[in-house]
């Protein structure tokens, strides 16, 4: 899944964005304030509490220790306080400057160290780096509620807000509203016996939280599908058979493959493989982790989380939880959101069941004796897809390699926005797998750094997503070089061989890299704006219009080429993959859909009681009216989105932006799919000003009007003929 770095409300922000204290490069250098541990000795040891001395502050993880990680915490965490304490006890009366601005420039070492950590813990991470999690989870929290509990800090922000200075900039005055709102948000306006409590509920969540990652990644790395017949290889493409002969080999197997349920071997498993039994083990394997009842079960952990949340909710005055997140999204309330699922889940369902008819049809003329389940879907949609369309998705493996698709998408940023892109083989990164590049303007200036980590590793959360070592922000005149990095989990190409996608797979690529644009060309004041640091129903947005330049015959032309013999795709077999673009649009909706459905019921429950997780999800699927042939893209006891990530009453999202995207795209569909114009006015309204502005505000004056739901119904084939 898609996954990115989204910067939380300005009281978040203070502990958890993601950016790097100091820039010697650009003249971002900030006091630090003295601590008892920030002695002579402990500041040479530590690599966070010095600028870092290598090319424009990127992160030095060569110097980085695991055992660097709690002191630079602590140290960063008094810090902050005593930054704070600064703002309570100025004598001067409360101004935007002395506490809205002061505030927004507190904690710049903790946003270094978290700016390290919490993208290594994600994308190479060990026991060490999860047992320190577990330990500074609640120091954060706790932390993050002194300042956000804090009634003189309140009262500081409670008088500007309420007497705003009229010369405050737009982006200010949201920055001074967002600031306020996060502190009543945050429980400031609760009793002391209330208080404590809400602190209480936010530690466990973060430790359940972490718990239940822990929990998801040992279950994934935990299963493998060894096969030692060659006959129950049937079916599977030669590229297949050679990334599991390379898994067995690197646990020390010969003659044999190993099938693990990450996504790049358990998906090409489902379509391909002919052995139905061994289909059936690994898919009841995939849809099991977490819910096996061992010491990695995930049941009673997210049970006891959607609890706390509906109770903390209710303390904060709010009906449910869901009410509580979706205050502060474009969507507004979980009504809002159940009836736009509404609108679209009778066409999905319906599309869907047409889907399973045609399929079982299919399974009755080969003369099988068995009803479709679900471990059967990807393999006979694959089989429907091929003879309708003539299209197999393994065919157009040859023409994606990574390092075409990444040329593909500088090809897309430099036409849409003039940047280009350079890759640097001396600059800093945490794992070898890790390329580096500098991005410039169009204008020759340098815009950010941006890493690239493609492969997939044991030590690597599934999924994709974006984060930020450090977003783009301006202080003391500066403006910071962001440093954003894109990380993805394909397979590697056998030893000699480049690592080839499917069209899924290079369109994966373009959505994050739309992203990492997100990030690279934010031009905003204050960090807490910087990029992604928009509402999470809307951050997909951009991504979303990024992945349908992968679908243009003149982009494809550009780099889609056969990694042997340099021939560009074909125009046949582009034609072929546009054809079949709306097949399977059922299942893949109704997948998404059913786990949204699930995020959104998880998280309107009002009792204070755990439920019976099974039996909760189960109620759950059958009140949605889901078939049985089609299980949740995500089940309760891995949905890390809404349990171990920032998605709770959120997973909707995807919809969400994925409107606004197929909205947006007809924008340049309509004066050009390169106009300048187009692009520069999206570039202006929707890249560059993050969170600085009211997102659905931006929108609008980038298309001239409210987005419908017809451009994305007509893209997935689901409008009624």
């Amino acid at each position: 899944m898609k996954i990115t770095y989204l910067a939380a409300s300005i009281g978040l922000v203070l502990l958890t964005s993601a950016c790097s204290q100091e820039s010697a490069t650009t003249g971002m250098a900030q006091t630090q304030v003295p601590t008892a541990q920030s002695s002579q000795t402990v500041t040479e040891q530590n690599p966070f509490f010095a600028p870092y001395n290598t090319y424009l502050e990127i992160p030095d993880f060569s110097k980085i220790k695991p055992e660097h990680y709690l002191p630079a915490f602590e140290r960063a965490i008094g810090e902050q306080q005593a930054e704070i304490n600064a703002i309570i006890n100025n004598k001067e009366a409360a101004s935007f400057a002395n506490t809205i601005e002061a505030m927004e420039f507190s904690g710049n070492l903790l946003a270094k160290v978290q700016g390290v950590f919490f993208n290594l813990t994600s994308a190479d991470t060990n026991d060490e780096l999860r047992a320190i999690s577990k330990q500074v989870s609640p120091l954060l929290s706790a932390a993050n509620d002194d300042i956000m509990l804090n009634d003189a800090l309140f009262q500081r922000v409670n008088a500007v807000y309420q007497a705003p200075d009229p010369s405050l900039t737009p982006a200010q005055q949201k920055l001074l509203t967002d600031t306020y709102q996060s502190f009543v948000r945050g429980g400031a306006n609760l009793n002391e016996q209330d208080k404590i409590k809400l602190r209480d509920f936010n530690q466990r969540l973060d430790s359940l939280s972490l718990e239940f990652g822990d929990n998801l990644l040992a279950e994934t790395n935990a299963y493998e599908l060894i096969i030692s017949k060659k006959e129950d290889l049937a079916g599977l493409p030669a590229n297949v058979i050679a990334a599991a002969a390379e898994t067995a080999k690197q646990k020390g197997l010969t003659d044999q493959w190993i099938f693990t349920t990450q996504k790049p071997s358990i998906t090409p498993f489902l379509t391909y493989a002919d052995n139905r039994e061994l289909r059936k083990q690994i898919f009841e394997a995939y849809v099991a982790r977490g819910n096996n009842n061992n010491a990695n079960d995930n049941k009673q952990i997210l049970a006891t989380m959607a609890a706390l949340r509906a109770v903390r909710a209710a303390l904060l005055g709010y009906p449910t939880h869901a009410h509580l997140v979706l205050e502060e999204r474009t969507a507004k309330t979980p009504e809002n959101v159940y009836s736009l699922l509404n609108k679209v889940w009778p066409a999905a369902l319906a599309q869907a069941q047409a889907e399973v008819a045609t399929m079982q049809a299919l399974i009755n003329e080969q003369g099988q004796h068995f009803t479709l389940a679900a471990w059967d879907w990807d393999y006979y949609a694959d089989k429907i897809r091929v003879a309708k369309y003539a299209f197999n998705e393994q065919d157009t493996r040859p023409y994606f390699s990574l390092e075409n698709t990444l040329q593909g998408v500088f090809y897309t940023a430099n036409k849409l926005f003039g940047i280009t892109v350079k890759e640097r083989h001396d600059l800093p990164k945490y794992h070898q797998d890790v390329r580096t590049f500098e991005v410039f303007d169009n204008d020759g200036k340098l815009l950010a750094i941006f890493m690239g980590d493609y492969f997939i590793r044991d030590s690597k959360r599934a999924g994709a997503w974006m984060n930020a070592y450090r977003p783009q922000y301006q202080m003391n005149g500066d403006t910071s070089v962001p440093i954003i990095v894109n990380v993805l989990n394909y397979p590697k190409g056998a030893p000699g061989e480049p690592s080839l996608l499917t069209f899924d797979e290079a369109s994966t690529l373009f959505h994050e890299f739309g992203h990492a644009l997100h990030g690279m060309l934010s031009n905003v004041q204050y960090r807490s704006q910087a990029g992604t640091a928009v509402p999470r129903d809307y951050v997909e947005f951009p991504s979303q219009v990024m992945e349908n330049w992968m679908t243009e015959p003149e982009v494809l032309a550009q780099f889609a080429k056969h990694y042997q013999t340099g021939e560009v795709i074909p125009t046949e077999l582009v034609a072929k993959i546009q054809a079949a673009s709306k097949f399977n649009q059922g299942f893949a909706t109704v997948e998404y859909m059913a786990a949204t459905k699930l995020d959104l019921d998880w998280h309107t429950l009002t009792t204070p009681k755990p439920q019976d997780a099974a039996k909760f999800e189960a109620e759950s699927l059958a009140n949605m009216g889901l078939i049985k042939e089609i299980v949740p893209r995500y089940r309760s006891t891995y949905f890390s989105h809404i349990f171990a990530g920032g998605y709770s009453a959120g997973y909707y999202s995807y919809l969400w932006s994925d409107i606004l995207g197929a909205d947006a795209y007809e924008a340049f569909k309509e004066n050009g799919i390169f106009d300048e114009k187009t692009a520069t006015a999206f570039r202006h309204y929707i890249l560059s000003q993050g969170g600085s502005a009211d997102p659905m505000m931006l929108y609008q004056q980038f298309r001239g009007k409210e987005a419908g739901i017809e451009p994305l119904l007509r893209s997935r084939g689901l409008l009624a003929h």
